[in-house]
């Protein structure tokens, strides 16, 4: 009777710890539904395991899973940022992911020629980046779409975008044509502002950039009615007519004002408005408007540029907008 005991006992703790290593680490988790989880960087092994505890993601407590962890785990380290645990997932599943899977990738989106104002009220609207921010300075920030982890830093994410522009600013002005009218880096970056505000057809801002170098180079004022909008709103929509006090307002911005550039960006440009800036089209125009279809025809002289706004004046008319 000894002996058989001797001969049941190891076989009834290995079904024993079989069924203890399926029902606690290797079987199905206990979640019905996918959760999230965020790890802080440099988190222990046992203070994610007390995390998955407390949201009732896995069997058998912190304890249990610290325990199997060590022995059948991997000893790669855990890492940092928000995970996705699927329904059901083992408790050595949920291991794998926090050491080798991808953390959730969140994205925020700056569109080309959002002005600064509007890049704040973005960043701070997102209700998973933490910290306050100032407003940057116009024209630092590379319109693109930013990855980061829920619970960063807006600062980080800010400092990312200011640095893409640095970064690509740099590379652009090594480019630059003999064409071009800008002498400095920061200039570039405001005349590319005006393009960007002046056109939504990638095919024109070369165009654009043409007529603009033409009439710096000759001296005639820029008339960008952008720039006449800037001081008023910081880049936001006016939402009605430009008043003719705001066409002769002298503060720096005003094209019409005065020749040259204005003081400083009105939006943040894309890298391929400021491409066109320092590589425009060589071309004689002088004078572009709207033509009806959503972008512009162009003229030499100011004859033809009447001769242009006079139709463009007609298809509003015919639309009801004047």
């Amino acid at each position: 009777m000894k002996r058989l005991l001797l001969l049941i006992l190891p076989v009834v703790a290995v079904v024993a710890f079989g069924i203890s290593f399926w029902h606690f680490w290797a079987g199905p988790g206990p979640t019905a539904e996918p959760m999230t989880i965020i790890v802080e960087d440099g988190a222990s092994l046992a203070r994610v395991a007390a995390q998955l505890e407390e949201a009732s993601a896995i069997r058998g407590g912190a304890r249990s899973f610290r325990g199997f962890a060590r022995v059948f785990g991997s000893s790669d380290p855990i890492q940092a940022g928000e995970f996705l645990i699927p329904a059901g997932l083992s408790a050595d599943g949920i291991l794998n992911l926090l050491q080798h899977g991808r953390p959730v990738q969140r994205l925020v989106t700056i569109p080309e020629g959002m002005p600064s104002v509007l890049v704040h009220e973005r960043l701070m609207r997102n209700p998973y980046l933490t910290g306050a921010i100032p407003v940057p300075r116009e024209g630092t920030v590379l319109p693109n779409s930013y990855s980061f982890q829920r619970g960063e830093a807006r600062a980080a994410v800010l400092e990312r975008m200011r640095s893409a522009m640095r970064t690509e600013l740099a590379r652009l002005w090594a480019a630059r044509r003999p064409g071009s009218a800008v002498t400095t880096p920061e200039q570039a970056i405001i005349l590319a502002s005006i393009v960007e505000k002046e056109t939504g057809k990638p095919s024109e801002r070369r165009m654009v950039a043409g007529v603009y170098t033409n009439r710096l180079r000759r001296g005639i004022p820029l008339q960008a009615d952008p720039t006449v909008i800037y001081p008023v709103t910081r880049g936001r929509p006016l939402g009605r007519r430009i008043r003719q006090s705001e066409l002769r307002a002298d503060n720096g911005y005003n094209t019409y004002a005065r020749a040259g550039l204005p003081a400083g960006p009105i939006a943040n440009p894309g890298r391929e408005s400021i491409a066109a800036v320092l590589d425009p089209a060589a071309t004689n125009a002088l004078f572009f408007v709207a033509d009806g279809r959503g972008g512009h025809v162009f003229a030499d002289t100011l004859q033809q540029h009447n001769a242009n706004v006079a139709r463009w004046y007609a298809i509003r008319r015919a639309r009801g907008e004047m």
